[in-house]
């Protein structure tokens, strides 16, 4: 498009020196997450003289704020902003009759008299346009939002880094398909980010354009009325939360504080004083008929609201399956579980109505009553949205989990997951077809926002192994309609680590491949961390060995694809981004290898001793070598059970640095402490076949291998 018109609106800047000659960028894609609604590529530029950023006068303090961290990235690429650059970037509010032919070049019209005086309604609160202007590029927007959202997209049309770096150009005009995208991230079941690494997720999930940050509380909130309940080293002050909102806001994030208020609350109950309010001993939910439930509820979210100053307070209400079946049960017998827990929840709801907030609650126990829903009173509808959530592929779709509350009248939000919980690494496959089939019939129902979700069931999870997830969840909720999954699988890479070869977005693609082959094969079971755990000597060890031998070696060669393709990726740009997030798929991959070698490993030393044992008696020199070698095959220098003994000790290190590189010390000696006891579990074996090896030299006899531990050797060729 020439612009003859939009470079008379330009005379305010006429002073800026005009841009080098301009190459066309050819078919190569922008790899932009998310995809803009409208977009046409054009020209690209050179940034080896560096950039200017200019923003028309006045610039409102929001947008100074964005350009500002428009400019720390560029450092961080080593990019030089500077006034003579002849690369320009222009900012500019809409409503001047520059923004106006800004707008006009991005939505096609014939002239900026042909730009309404706002921005389309759905463009106004978080929408915006770039367009190239001949010198680089101009955006316009209505909101600091707006802005600050236009800039995270710029941030992505510049590639590479220092002299070598390039500013795609294109026309865009762009707004979201859901007014709320948002994160819940697990801080009660073992990890517990520090506050810095909370504020690289904020920066981080602002730049793809989510606005929601919702910390999960079972017990690890502080409150001063119930100082029992957060744990030395794992609570999140009310002074981090202060400040982590405050920060927040300037990435135009709001904080969600999600506090259990029914259900999950067990490390509370577990305290003498709270039991009376258990509906079972030491249990996890609370008893709706105990008025100080109620008040356990009133003192939290009095407190949160202080602290928490945003529209939402999220109450959880989730999974109280013990309801009913302790000092409730007759309450239950005589209304039904539907009624007693709407009840409940409707008396937290009048309860905190002074609070003048919106309360969300997780839809799955009222999804089940659908009459009882509907008949809910009008004012607790206002009051409330509902978060319906399911984690999985549904092939029958997401209606039955959404339609309950749609239906009813109240607003709704879906929930996916980034399936990253009790497994190695998360399984993607999962994700993919959960969160963007969720989302999307979210869209067609009408719900208005999405809350993607992290769980750390088992307290295992690093939560830099799920960026790929919560990226394509942010996609997802600002795309409208269905999100493409091989888009979004050929743009991460680029788009978040600066690889251009390719490798990164294969190597999280050979971690599917081998969740897939684990989960299509008879075990059924993806890389979970139980199947990463169990002993392969043991009884259900060797139940496992017998369902997925077939598939050991297919599924090592994709971890050690992965771990190939990163080396590669890592060769071919020493400056790749993000690279607290390749290191934690890295280890991903060798945990998923280890796997495979273990059920190897004890199928080999299995084979080997059995083959001593049968040997032991033979008066033949050759055999009885044999039998020398193959003890020491198994423990020895390079033994079997040498191999195991190392590859854990290396992992556990890799793993305690993850973990420190975003969580606090709190609970990290759990999951240390299995890899310790796992490790000492293999040192003890070695100690048993040494025992057997002195046997042999002194008697010329070994023990049976079962004496040992060890399994028989497989029956089948693998």
């Amino acid at each position: 498009m020439q612009y003859p018109r939009f470079a008379a609106a330009l005379l305010a800047f006429s002073t800026l020196p005009f841009g080098p000659a301009m190459a066309q960028p050819g078919s190569q894609s922008l790899h932009l997450i998310p995809v803009p609604r409208e977009v046409r590529p054009a020209a690209t530029q050179s940034l080896a003289n560096g950039v200017q950023i200019n923003c028309s006068s006045p610039c409102p303090t929001e947008d100074v704020f964005a350009i500002d961290d428009l400019k720390t990235y560029l450092a961080s690429q080593s990019i030089v902003v500077n006034a003579t650059s002849p690369v320009n970037i222009l900012v500019t509010r809409y409503g001047s009759t520059l923004s106006k032919s800004i707008y006009a070049d991005a939505a096609g019209l014939k002239s900026a008299s042909d730009s309404p005086s706002d921005l389309p309604q759905e463009m106004k609160a978080e929408g915006y346009a770039i367009i190239p202007d001949g010198k680089g590029l101009a955006i316009t927007a209505a909101t600091d939002s707006g802005i600050f959202y236009a800039l995270q997209t710029v941030k992505q049309m510049v590639i590479g880094t220092g002299s070598t770096a390039v500013l795609n150009t294109a026309s865009i005009r762009d707004w979201p398909a859901l007014k709320y995208r948002g994160l819940d991230d697990d801080l009660s079941r073992g990890p517990v980010p520090t506050l810095e690494f909370q504020k690289k997720q904020i920066r981080t999930i602002a730049a793809y354009k989510i606005n929601i940050y919702s910390p999960y509380f079972e017990h690890t909130m502080q409150y001063t009325g119930h100082p029992l309940m957060a744990p030395p080293g794992g609570t999140f002050t009310q002074d981090q939360a202060r400040e982590l909102v405050a920060y927040a806001t300037k990435y135009h994030v709001t904080v969600i504080p999600e506090q259990e208020a029914f259900g999950h609350l067990h490390y509370l109950l577990n305290w003498e004083q709270y039991t009376p309010l258990a509906e079972t001993p030491h249990g996890h939910v609370l008893a709706p008929a105990q008025p100080d439930a109620q008040k356990l509820t009133h003192d939290m979210f009095f407190e949160l609201a202080k602290i928490y100053p945003g529209p939402f307070l999220h109450l959880g209400a989730d999974e109280t399956v013990e309801l009913g079946k302790g000092q409730t049960k007759p309450q239950v017998d005589a209304q039904g579980l539907g009624a007693v827990y709407l009840g409940f929840l409707q008396r937290i709801v009048s309860d905190l109505k002074p609070l003048n907030r919106k309360l969300l609650f997780w839809g799955d126990i009222a999804m089940h009553d659908p009459d009882l829903v509907k008949q809910l009173p009008p004012d607790f509808k206002q009051a409330t949205i509902a978060v319906a959530w399911e984690y999985n592929p549904q092939p029958k779709g997401f209606t039955r989990f959404i339609a309950p509350f749609t239906d009813a009248g109240i607003e709704t939000w879906v929930a996916p997951g980034v399936n990253n919980w009790s497994r190695v690494y998360p399984n993607f496959n999962n994700m993919f077809a959960n969160v963007q089939q969720f989302t999307a019939q979210g869209q067609q129902m009408g719900v208005t926002g999405q809350l993607n979700t992290v769980w750390d069931d088992d307290g295992e999870a690093l939560f830099n192994s799920n960026w790929y997830g919560v990226l394509f969840g942010a996609e997802a909720a600002w795309h409208k309609g269905e999100a493409s999954i091989p888009t979004f699988q050929n743009s991460y890479g680029a788009n978040f680590h600066g690889d251009l070869t390719g490798s990164i977005d294969l190597a999280q693609q050979e971690m599917m491949a081998a969740h897939r082959l684990l989960k299509d094969s008879p075990l059924k079971a993806d890389a979970s961390n139980l199947v990463f755990w169990v002993d392969p000597w043991s009884p259900d060890g060797q139940r496992q060995a017998a369902q997925i031998r077939p598939l050991l070696s297919e599924l090592r060669l994709h971890a050690e694809r992965t771990l190939t393709l990163i080396a590669q990726a890592r060769n071919a740009n020493p400056n790749l981004r993000e690279t607290d997030a390749i290191d934690a798929l890295e280890l991903g991959a060798r945990r998923m290898d280890m796997i495979g070698f273990k059920y190897q490993i004890t199928d080999e030393i299995a084979t080997s001793y059995a083959n001593a044992y049968a040997l032991q008696g033979s008066k033949n020199k050759d055999d009885r070598m044999e039998v020398s070698r193959s003890l020491g095959d198994i423990n020895g220098v390079n033994g079997k059970l040498q191999d195991m003994r190392n590859n854990l000790s290396l992992l556990r290190d890799l793993y305690e640095a993850a973990w420190l590189k975003s969580y606090r010390p709190y609970f990290l000696h759990n999951n240390l402490a299995r890899f310790d006891l796992t490790t000492q579990m293999w040192l003890e074996r070695v100690d048993k076949v040494r025992s057997a090896q002195r046997q042999w030299a002194n008697s010329q006899s070994i023990p049976p291998a079962a004496d040992l531990g060890i399994p028989p050797p497989p029956t089948t060729a693998h």
